[in-house]
């Protein structure tokens, strides 16, 4: 581990993190990844708004495979409207609840189409109007597309949040308030993907890795995996 990451860390100072330790929990996690991006492959807005309504449910491995199939044929709302939502299925049917996916990506590009020619609006309102997309999938579009200092707390940032005392809370929306209160602003950008990789690929739900955890001195989490030793 780099020096700089096995800085001694603050006393702990009960069940959630201080702000001065939240300030270096980032700070850790930026030195490992600068430019924290989305695993979900995509080349415009439109894409991306695609392949996070598919990902309901779903990795972002088997959507990757899927949308390789679709967006050579059709990558833009009007162009999957003339594809028809027979078409669209049988192209994302290896995703979990296609069916459904598939009516609302075909429902999402008739009103961008008709209401926004045929663009992704950088607008809360405008993108939980589209069928397929709720607070989560806005935030990702939001943050990732338009740059915009926003969170999305799926199942990996919940437990992030709550396992390491970063942002606790009873529900996703009670912890995307609380991260957007105590992230510092120089990492808001990156928060959401750095806690979604950190609790996709190190702080996972049945055998964390705590041994290879660059904040695990920092983590509140009481039942930490054995191996290695602290830093400080």
């Amino acid at each position: 581990m780099n020096t700089s990451l096995a800085t001694a860390a603050p006393r702990r100072r009960g069940p959630t993190l201080t702000r001065a330790e939240i300030h270096e929990f980032f700070a850790r996690l930026r030195e490992l990844d600068p430019e924290p991006s989305t695993e979900l492959e995509y080349t415009t807005p439109f894409e991306l708004l695609v392949a996070v309504i598919l990902s309901a449910q779903a990795t972002d491995v088997g959507v990757n495979k899927a949308t390789r199939r679709l967006y050579p044929v059709a990558n833009t709302p009007q162009a999957i409207l003339d594809l028809g939502e027979d078409a669209l299925r049988r192209h994302i049917a290896t995703i979990g609840l296609f069916n459904a996916k598939a009516r609302n990506v075909i429902a999402a590009c008739r009103i961008l189409v008709e209401q926004h020619g045929g663009e992704v609006p950088r607008d809360r309102t405008a993108l939980e109007a589209l069928p397929g997309v709720g607070r989560k999938t806005a935030n990702v579009v939001l943050n990732t597309v338009f740059g915009e200092p926003a969170i999305a707390v799926d199942t990996h940032i919940f437990r992030v949040a709550n396992r390491t005392g970063l942002a606790p809370g009873k529900d996703v929306r009670a912890v995307e308030d609380r991260l957007m209160r105590v992230v510092p602003d120089e990492f808001l950008l990156g928060a959401h993907h750095w806690l979604i990789l950190h609790g996709r690929y190190t702080c996972k739900a049945r055998k964390p890795d705590c041994p290879a955890c660059v904040v695990r001195d920092l983590c509140r989490f009481k039942d930490k995996t054995p191996g290695g030793l602290e830093p400080g």
